[in-house]
């Protein structure tokens, strides 16, 4: 059947409409990705004495750029003040050891993990804590009742009426408010540096963080007299690892950083960098 001269008309523009729409529906091409660590959460990331960044997610975020075939800025900031400026566009992802909660996945999207983790503490190798917590070498779910209940218990009476350092923003807090608030004193910190060095000079008796960063601290000079001590905790509400948080909106960056995670731990690039900064395999399970 000939279409009249309109019809053809009519019908060019609509293919030539489509055509338009669809461009526009295309994703968005990431060719260059900004990125926000914090600068000093040794040895996650730091600021070295020449003011450039290191440290294991400094050289896995590197790792992952490369893969991803993206040109990659990686700036230093405040950590309670990241996922605000992600959300506003100021920077696209961000790397921080940033644990994967429900709380938080309220307000931005996640990789998948790139790093697992349990939350231990760390004290004087003399103090009477040491002595009373839980073996040091247990992993204990938070989402097991049964165990994680009387573990805490346990923890909960060793560190009875002892003062704690966390974090100020964090999973630290969150942990120590949900499980050990009625047992200690809490003192929070907004830097990783302020509180070893409080636990060093016996302002604090105890304080809690990642297995991997409190061994960190205790290879820091000065702190020859730290240890760890008691359980690590995995689960609930310290997540289920850490990982790159996105915007919602950007699910294609989101897709490109779970390929290049997934390829940098079948290839043991993950375990590898992992144990030459923490002396531990922090892939995760």
């Amino acid at each position: 059947m000939k279409m009249s001269v309109a019809t053809r008309i009519a019908f060019a523009t609509a293919i030539t409409l489509m055509g338009c729409l669809g461009a526009h529906a295309e994703p968005q091409k990431w060719t260059t990705v900004k990125i926000v660590t914090e600068g000093g959460f040794f040895p996650w990331n730091y600021t070295k004495p020449d003011g450039t960044l290191g440290g294991f997610e400094i050289d896995l975020a590197n790792n992952l750029c490369k893969r991803m075939g993206v040109s990659c800025t990686i700036t230093a900031q405040a950590f309670d003040s990241m996922i605000p400026a992600l959300n506003a566009g100021k920077f696209d992802a961000i790397i921080d050891d940033v644990a994967i909660t429900p709380k938080r996945k309220e307000a931005i999207a996640f990789s998948v993990p790139y790093a697992s983790l349990c939350y231990t503490f760390a004290t004087g190798k003399n103090s009477d804590i040491a002595k009373s917590l839980p073996p040091e070498d247990k992993v204990i779910s938070l989402d097991d009742n049964a165990a994680s209940s009387d573990a805490i218990k346990r923890v909960a009476a060793a560190l009875k009426g002892k003062t704690i350092g966390t974090l100020s923003a964090g999973t630290s807090v969150t942990f120590v408010n949900t499980y050990l608030k009625d047992a200690v004193q809490v003192r929070q910190y907004k830097t990783p540096e302020s509180r070893d060095l409080d636990l060093v000079s016996d302002r604090v008796d105890v304080i809690v963080g990642s297995k991997d960063a409190m061994l960190g601290v205790i290879k820091k000079q000065g702190s020859q007299n730290i240890a760890l001590s008691g359980p690590c905790f995995q689960g609930g509400v310290v997540g289920e690892g850490s990982g790159v948080g996105l915007r919602k909106g950007d699910t294609e960056l989101k897709a490109m950083f779970d390929k290049a995670i997934k390829e940098a731990q079948a290839d043991g690039t993950i375990k590898k960098l992992s144990e030459a900064t923490f002396g531990m395999d922090v892939t995760p399970l």
